[in-house]
């Protein structure tokens, strides 16, 4: 059936049609079909317009169908689109680990591989991580989201909906409490937790790796203390340890930098990436330290589309987008925005508890008035509000109270701006209880 038949049927037929064809278990956030995309714009089949903030999940931060993406993708197409890189390899893979190599933090010899999704990018970096160290454990934090297949679920830590139903896991798991000032987490806490683990269930000489991300994303957008990733580095140093830093959510500048773990000045062992690595063609991959990376025997990595083609020539597209259009500089200007915006609110929205985030990789967390305890109900308001709206806005976090923005980096000034205005009479119509009218 063609794309044009596709859009001559209603949101409401397409809905039922997936209701009938697709299980429930692939669930959608919105219940409209998307037409087509431009920057930070997304229209459905229906002809509305919709302010894009969320980006696909952080994947968009050069926007949808950006020309420079497009082109690439154009000029792949008319070579080949798929031959296998571990059958027939070709040069956009190198050239690409090339350039991660060398733009990922520290000067140490590095190496790159390519894989399709978030979830198998990190199951290599466990298996890269077991044969570097002829180890079997790994330490996880509550919060953490790593993925959707078995050992990334075992690694995640929120039970609903991503681990439900789905047990029993990989064995030799350990999780340990994020930090969390908000809800009476201490980072003092969090490592007696970890020294505890070694007392009690894991000899550290058994652990392979600990994995952290340094914003936790489905977690509630939770930025990891400084003093806590430098005394997990400290810890790892001392017991032999990997350190992986799970960069699949934060990366390719959300933060304000490239990759968040330079706002610490820390080096990871091993570093996981992808989402908007390639704009939204299936691209993830590991990087880490040459020896730690060749510890896998020849064909012990790999996978049939790992280092697609089209994938590659989108990645090496969007790595000089960043470098011509300055959008490390736009996301701390758009972040800064942002924070300013919804501070200035707090009084008139009592259920704001926390703003939070770098660079542009902004959270706001609702709570009851006056506590601290999770409201998602508003948060599910605010975002209901702004859809009328026709701005799109995703939740995270444990209790799912957390409203997360993700726009794209090349988002312009106005539509910028449009959005703000939408997301402030959001939050003011949720607090003052107004009937929210579409607009």
């Amino acid at each position: 059936m063609t794309d044009t038949v596709l859009q001559s049927f209603t949101n409401r037929e397409l809905q039922m049609r997936k209701e009938a064809a697709t299980p429930r278990g692939v669930s959608t956030t919105f219940d409209f079909y998307a037409s087509r995309a431009e920057n930070s714009e997304i229209w459905d089949v229906e002809g509305r317009r919709f302010i894009d903030f969320a980006g696909g999940i952080a994947v968009n931060n050069v926007g949808h169908r950006h020309p420079r993406v497009v082109r690439a993708l154009n000029e792949q197409l008319a070579q080949f689109i798929h031959t296998c890189y571990q059958v027939v390899p070709y040069a956009s893979y190198v050239q690409f680990a090339e350039r991660m190599n060398q733009i990922t933090p520290g000067s140490h010899q590095k190496k790159t591989a390519f894989f399709s999704t978030g979830a198998e990018a990190i199951e290599n970096a466990v298996k890269i991580a077991r044969a570097a160290t002829n180890r079997p454990a790994i330490i996880a934090f509550s919060g953490g989201f790593h993925g959707r297949t078995l050992m990334a679920m075992a690694l995640t830590g929120k039970m609903v909906p991503y681990k439900v139903g789905f047990g029993p896991f990989p064995n030799e798991v350990f999780h340990v409490p994020f930090p969390n000032a908000l809800h009476g987490v201490t980072v003092e806490q969090s490592l007696h937790a970890l020294q505890s683990l070694f007392k009690a269930d894991i000899d550290p000489q058994r652990v392979a790796a600990m994995i952290v991300e340094p914003v936790q994303g489905e977690g509630g957008f939770y930025v990891a203390p400084k003093e806590f990733l430098v005394a997990l580095r400290s810890l790892c140093d001392e017991h032999q340890i990997l350190l992986i830093v799970d960069e699949v959510q934060t990366g390719f500048g959300r933060t304000g930098k490239m990759f968040a773990i330079e706002h610490y000045g820390l080096l990871p062992d091993l570093m996981t990436f992808g989402k908007s690595v390639a704009d939204g063609m299936p691209l993830t991959g590991v990087c880490g330290r040459a020896e730690i990376m060749d510890a896998p025997a020849p064909g012990g990595l790999g996978g049939t589309y790992a280092g697609n083609p089209l994938a590659l020539a989108a990645a090496n597209a969007v790595l000089d987008i960043f470098e011509q259009e300055a959008l490390l500089a736009r996301a701390n200007v758009l972040g800064g925005r942002l924070k300013e915006s919804l501070e200035s609110l707090r009084d008139a929205v009592p259920q704001i508890a926390e703003v939070r985030g770098l660079g542009a990789m902004i959270g706001v967390e609702f709570c009851q008035p006056g506590s601290n305890t999770p409201n998602p109900d508003f948060a599910k308001q605010v975002q209901a509000r702004a859809l009328d709206r026709g701005l799109l806005l995703l939740t995270c976090g444990i209790y799912a109270n957390v409203i997360r923005f993700m726009f794209p980096l090349t988002i312009s000034d106005p539509l910028m701006a449009e959005g703000f205005e939408i997301l402030r009479s959001a939050l003011l119509d949720s607090a003052a209880k107004r009937v929210s009218v579409p607009a």
